[in-house]
């Protein structure tokens, strides 16, 4: 088991939407499409069976799109509309589990946790991740690319304030 949970990534955002409406963009393949990932990459979903015990796997091009990266889900926790909780694998298009294509040393599989506050009619939204299962040299490339997920999310953070202002 896991021993090194104090090693995690942490990020809120607040929403102008109800949480009911940000819970349905975690977990509609309709909505999670048009906003996940890195500026300027796209998402397709081959499969996305949000609930406890469900999973997901699509995969994201890079702008260039030179770059495919193959990604799975394992719902862990799905509570409409407060949390969602799932592990994050990279993967080939089987949805077996693969290394990263950037890095040798990165976690096989990550805890993502998603709470949802209702805030006066908008969302406060709680991200917290970490490795599971991982090594001390896994849980070290995890922490130095902090300021990477910090970027990446952020920009998918403002994808999804823009999706949710249409």
């Amino acid at each position: 088991m896991d021993n090194n949970r104090s090693q995690s990534f942490e990020i809120s955002r607040v929403f102008a939407a109800p949480r009911e409406i940000i819970f349905k963009t975690w977990t509609e393949n309709e909505h999670f499409a048009k906003w996940w990932g890195p500026n300027g990459s796209t998402l397709e979903i081959v499969k996305m069976d949000a609930r406890t015990g469900g999973e997901f796997l699509g995969y994201q091009t890079s702008p260039d799109g030179n770059l495919v990266m193959w990604r799975k889900f394992v719902y862990q926790e799905v509570v409409e509309p407060e949390k969602v909780a799932y592990i994050q694998s990279f993967s080939d298009e089987q949805g077996n589990t693969v290394r990263a294509p950037f890095s040798t040393s990165w976690p096989l599989e990550i805890l993502n946790i998603i709470t949802l506050e209702d805030n006066e009619g908008e969302t406060l939204l709680k991200l917290k991740g970490y490795p599971v299962h991982a090594s001390a040299e896994e849980h070290a490339s995890y922490n130095s690319m902090a300021p990477m997920l910090q970027r990446d999310l952020e920009g998918a953070f403002d994808k999804l304030a823009d999706y949710l202002a249409l």
